[in-house]
């Protein structure tokens, strides 16, 4: 087989950047080892930046999405017992985010896709990646027992954090930097009411706990837990009393129980992997970095990373320039490491650090006290938490 662009993983990133591809005329083929229905059981994040719903719309998916998402101007910081809202809108001058579930964003895409007919090769086995930093790449793939090979152009590697893209670069070519949190997060999706019409993220002595949403009626909600713990031992009704306990109040009087649809674990970590660009390959989303979720970025980072990528494919194709393609690794890298920073900083102000001890639990309130009653304290959360521009600093 030969195409333009052989695009490894089938997730989000993949898929946008095959439709951003396909609507400038350039060919793509996607190869994903799981099977579409695993990829779409994938239980992921939940907010999204203006600049990630402006690219669903230039792909030509937005359509649902502007449907049934729900526009959010704000959002609830709770500690000492106390809600306090941030005024996204306000604060950034009229920006907003939207809660529209990662599966269903990979739902249009792939529904997109197939309406195109465009081809994508599911639960392909043995995928490897050879002569990336040659004029002629090739992405060697089994399934049903016999070995294929495509020729393409180039490589996007969108396969995610235990992608076979970056593991196949020389451990001299590649620059890991990584943090691992002492605690993960415990989530529950549930068809039940949100708590509240906002998201709420809780700072409490007992852990962080944040009350999230997919709709009108169905609910997602996480919980600060040690690494140790395990799925099985958490019954459904011992979530909610946990959850209850790190709550005001006010929200506990609206929170609606109900049995969990999913119930999982995930780990913490910020990780960046530098460069992004290795001769005719290139890493995008968790395949070059991993944000801890407090401040909703991964999915939001992915979409930026095809912005640039997509962006210098079809410069290189239509201008015959090489420019994008030679800025891709540091442009991304720039913007990944401010919304690194951040997700950083929103972690650790959010979650419970016991070997911190109760001064740093004082100190994060006096924060927390400081950001919710400074317009200059807020203003930074908010323009960071709806997302930098893609041509901020630039």
């Amino acid at each position: 087989m030969r195409t333009q662009v052989a695009i490894i993983g089938a997730g989000p990133s993949g898929l946008l950047l095959g439709q951003l591809l396909h609507k400038a005329g350039i060919d793509a083929i996607i190869v994903e080892r799981q099977s579409g229905d695993y990829v779409l059981g994938r239980i992921r994040a939940g907010v999204l930046e203006q600049v990630t719903m402006d690219l669903l719309d230039e792909a030509g998916v937005g359509q649902r999405m502007h449907a049934e998402g729900l526009v959010h101007g704000g959002f609830d910081m709770l500690f000492k017992g106390e809600r306090h809202r941030i005024d996204l809108n306000r604060l950034t001058g009229g920006k907003n985010v939207m809660v529209y579930g990662q599966t269903e964003v990979t739902h249009d895409l792939m529904d997109a896709r197939q309406a195109a007919g465009l081809t994508t090769i599911y639960e392909a086995n043995q995928v490897s990646v050879h002569d990336y930093d040659s004029a002629k790449p090739r992405v060697r793939y089994e399934k049903n027992g016999q070995t294929h090979e495509i020729e393409c152009d180039f490589i996007a590697g969108c396969d995610g954090f235990h992608g076979v893209c970056r593991a196949s670069v020389p451990k001299r070519a590649i620059t890991e930097f990584e943090k691992i949190y002492p605690f993960g997060w415990l989530g529950m999706l549930s068809d039940t009411p949100p708590v509240h019409h906002e998201l709420i993220y809780a700072n409490s002595t007992r852990g962080f706990a944040l009350c999230s949403q997919r709709s009108h009626t169905r609910s997602r909600y996480y919980l600060q837990v040690p690494m140790t713990d395990k799925v099985e031992n958490w019954s459904d009704a011992a979530f909610w009393d946990e959850l209850r306990l790190r709550l005001d109040p006010a929200a506990r009087e609206q929170l609606v129980t109900g049995p969990a649809l999913e119930k999982s674990i995930a780990p913490l970590r910020s990780f960046v992997a530098e460069p992004m660009r290795f001769g005719q390959m290139f890493l995008a989303g968790d395949a070059a970095h991993i944000v801890p979720p407090t401040g909703a970025k991964g999915l939001n980072l992915a979409a930026t990373d095809v912005k640039y990528l997509s962006s210098a494919i079809i410069e290189h194709y239509q201008d015959k320039s090489e420019a994008g393609i030679n800025h891709y690794s540091a442009r991304c890298l720039r913007r990944i490491w401010r919304a690194e920073r951040f997700s950083w900083w929103f972690t650790s102000l959010m979650h419970n650090f016991p070997e911190n001890g109760p001064i740093g639990q004082k100190l994060q309130e006096a924060e927390l006290d400081y950001i919710v009653n400074s317009d200059v304290g807020a203003r930074s959360v908010a323009e960071n938490y709806v997302g930098l521009p893609l041509n901020f600093g630039e």
